[in-house]
């Protein structure tokens, strides 16, 4: 995949859109003039402690990554997911901004919400519960980054609520994806135990295996590569596993959040606010949309429709990336994401305009390779394999 970045350039800054494409001869990306401090990627990333915060009628279990006053980062796990799943990126941000993760409703250590509603909406109302707590207290707005479905409840966030959110990253956001494939859920099995009724057997099935047994099987699925997730990140998921099989409300929390968010892929585009399309055409802020070209889950195809269908979106389409890129390719996302941080501060973030709301398979095609990256800089870009 041929990704953009910034080549150095005295030029002025022009985005680049669909018609106009500038290549030209770059070395490694590695050997380009640095866009901020990531921390360094060699040392390991500390699991900072959590705290529970009170958020209307929910307790929040928050993660802290500290960092600087000026900014902060509030982070959104996915399906299944925790506030751990975004260590290594938070860690990699912190020169920059202080790093919030939160724990949504009935996963890792935030109880289950009183009301019993998962669906990405309730999300969205108690993360923006919460992103008003932090204005109120003088960090807001924030940078909002959510993944899978914490990505969809960042996004209705944003559309609801712009002046909470200064600027919006999107990593593999569950967008909906109706292919038929059973491989994308674990298997024919692994599928069907999503069903309310007739999946009781297959869920009997899964709830045998051992948190470590469910654990490999989750990674599988979530990366490209799961040989490549280093023992210290196994055993701190494996520990918070185990914990998690010991909470009886939480196998409930995972059934219903998959299927609340079913409802909303189900739920047509036309104005509808439960819509994710619709509500992408509404969300005004710089936002970059990042995906794993390998993701199994949520098909890359809708990467180039997702950040078409934003009126500020810009795509980052990563090779070899499952996904959890932010798991996968830290430093290569804190990369793309402090571009986005800079280029939002300075004004050079392309505006917003209107948002794309039909896209034929050909315009989709010349959206994934010409849309800028989401690292934007001053200076005329050009084009370079990762």
């Amino acid at each position: 995949m041929i990704v953009r970045r910034p080549v150095p350039s005295t030029g002025v800054f022009r985005p680049v859109r669909p018609d106009d494409t500038r290549t030209s001869p770059e070395p490694p990306l590695a050997d380009v003039t640095a866009l901020g401090p990531t921390g360094d990627a060699s040392a390991p990333t500390p699991y900072w402690p959590g705290r529970e915060v009170a958020v209307g009628d929910t307790t929040l279990h928050v993660r802290e990554t500290p960092g600087p006053a000026g900014e902060t980062a509030v982070y959104v796990h996915g399906l299944g997911g925790s506030s751990n799943n975004w260590t290594e990126l938070a860690g990699a941000l912190s020169a920059r901004c202080r790093g919030l993760a939160v724990d949504l409703p009935g996963f890792g250590r935030t109880p289950p919400p009183a009301s019993g509603d998962y669906r990405p909406a309730a999300h969205a109302a108690t993360l923006t519960a919460y992103l008003e707590d932090l204005r109120r207290r003088g960090s807001g707005p924030v940078h909002l980054l959510g993944n899978s479905l914490g990505g969809a409840v960042s996004l209705l966030a944003a559309a609801q609520r712009p002046d909470l959110v200064r600027t919006l990253t999107l990593v593999s956001p569950a967008m909906p994806d109706f292919r038929p494939l059973p491989s994308r859920l674990g298997g024919r099995r692994a599928a069907l135990a999503l069903l309310p009724l007739l999946g009781a057997g297959a869920r009997a099935e899964q709830d045998a295996r051992t948190p470590r047994e469910r654990l490999a099987r989750t990674m599988a699925l979530c990366h490209a590569d799961p040989r490549r997730v280093g023992d210290r990140a196994f055993a701190m998921a494996a520990e918070e596993a185990e914990e998690r099989a010991g909470l009886a409300w939480a196998p409930e929390a995972l059934h219903h959040s998959f299927l609340g968010l079913l409802g909303t892929w189900l739920t047509p585009r036309s104005g509808s606010p439960r819509s994710l399309w619709t509500a992408a055409a509404r969300v005004t802020v710089p936002t970059l949309v990042v995906w794993g070209e390998l993701d199994r889950l949520v098909g890359v195809y809708r990467a180039a429709q997702t950040a078409a269908a934003l009126p500020a979106g810009r795509l980052l389409r990563l090779p070899d990336v499952g996904h959890v890129a932010q798991i996968e390719r830290p430093q290569t996302v804190a990369r793309a994401v402090l571009g986005l941080l800079d280029a939002a501060a300075d004004g050079s973030w392309p505006a917003a305009e209107p948002a794309v709301r039909t896209i034929t398979a050909d315009r989709a095609r010349a959206w994934t390779h010409r849309l800028p990256l989401g690292v934007v800089r001053p200076g005329a870009y050009g084009t370079v394999p990762v």
